[in-house]
């Protein structure tokens, strides 16, 4: 395919608009609206998530649509037991501040998606999974991604809720041997997409230099192309 193909390179617009979903990506737990989410919108996220790559193509995920309150509220109490659970890892001033964060929306969303890794799925030897086991569940985050840039580009704020037992979400689910909760999310729309990620805002943790983390023909070497050490440097804090 030639450099001047319609679809090798994106337009400079295009290109705009997707880092620009992926700069402003944020992790959604306090502003959410009670607006829902219309089902064209919710199934082209889904479409989002599905078109995610996996290794051998296996596509082990699977998206469960939480809508029931009851069952929402279950799920609540389980998130609640394990935040106590927790906050114990942490002491005096640093336990305040983790007790102060709002770390879901489980009943403030209009709804929510448990995306799940069937671990089964394309047999029992999956191209590209032999030597790396875990490859299906990886896949499954890429689907988690593909969603959440889609939504941010919708409009519609997401957020990840890891502070559940996976073996009581999966009987709350009622998944099946082999079916794993991977990624609960809360989705809806928000009153603001903050200009920075919440835990950055509220002191928790802030972004990493990129250039300390890009390293060169091995863990802890120079990189030796300068050009790119350069563009590294050149590029605009986000």
């Amino acid at each position: 395919m030639s450099k001047d193909s319609p679809h090798a390179a994106f337009s400079a617009a295009e290109r705009h608009g997707l880092y620009r979903a992926i700069f402003e990506r944020r992790d959604v737990r306090s502003q959410f609206l009670p607006e829902p989410i219309p089902a064209e919108v919710l199934a082209r996220l889904l479409q989002a998530a599905h078109h995610a790559p996996s290794v051998g193509f296996m596509q082990p995920w699977d998206f469960l649509v939480i809508e029931n309150r009851e069952l929402r509220a279950r799920i609540q109490a389980d998130y609640a037991r394990e935040n106590a659970r927790a906050a114990e890892n942490y002491r005096g001033e640093r336990a305040e501040r983790y007790r102060r964060l709002k770390l879901e929306g489980i009943l403030d969303s209009p709804v929510n998606l448990c995306i799940t890794c069937d671990r089964r799925r394309g047999g029992p030897h999956v191209l590209g999974r032999n030597s790396m086991p875990d490859m299906d569940r990886f896949s499954t985050c890429l689907a988690v991604q593909n969603l959440w840039l889609a939504a941010r580009a919708e409009g519609v704020g997401v957020g990840w809720v890891s502070i559940l037992d996976p073996v009581e979400l999966a009987e709350l689910l009622g998944l099946p041997e082999g079916v794993e909760p991977v990624a609960y999310l809360c989705l809806g729309y928000v009153s603001e997409f903050l200009d920075e990620p919440e835990l950055a805002a509220e002191g928790w943790r802030q972004r990493l230099p990129l250039t300390e983390l890009v390293h060169g023909d091995g863990w802890g070497r120079p990189l030796e192309a300068e050009a790119l050490a350069l563009a590294l440097e050149g590029l605009e804090p986000r």
